[in-house]
């Protein structure tokens, strides 16, 4: 016998809405931690990556943040307004554009460290049930992507 919870259609039985609603509150913990360092997310993203490897081109840094140029260009614009990033041809390569942290950039890698368990905090998570949840988005969002090249 059937009952209601076992109903495909309800929004409360939808995956999609879990992770929709997640990553709104996500977003709500976040936000008030980022304009303390005067970023946004997506800004946090791209900082992270530099802070990963400093100097990559304006190419990689959309494909690891999976952002076109028009998205990224200005985000980077802003960045570099902030006096956190310098945007520049490649001398070897005059068609990259490389992004370079500046002193003030690098700088504020340490004011975000305590970011990851500050959200762990507010998770109500340890870290290690974290990068385990990490572990197991990554490979749905692999899989979907599969699924969604084969169509």
């Amino acid at each position: 016998m059937s009952t209601e919870n076992d109903n495909p259609l309800l929004l409360a039985n939808q995956a999609c809405f879990a992770l929709y609603s997640a990553n709104l509150a996500m977003t709500r913990v976040y936000r008030p931690l980022l304009e303390a360092l005067e970023l946004t997310y997506p800004q946090y993203l791209a900082m992270l990556l530099l802070w990963e490897q400093d100097g990559q081109t304006m190419k990689a840094l959309g494909e690891r943040l999976l952002l076109d140029s028009g998205t990224l260009t200005p985000l980077l614009k802003r960045l570099e307004g902030q006096g956190l990033v310098t945007r520049g041809r490649d001398p070897a390569d005059e068609r990259l554009v490389r992004i370079h942290l500046t002193p003030q950039g690098t700088a504020l890698r340490e004011r975000a460290t305590g970011l990851p368990e500050r959200i762990a905090a507010a998770a109500n998570c340890p870290l290690p049930d974290l990068a385990g949840l990490r572990d197991a988005l990554l490979s749905l969002r692999d899989s979907l992507n599969a699924a969604a090249d084969r169509d």
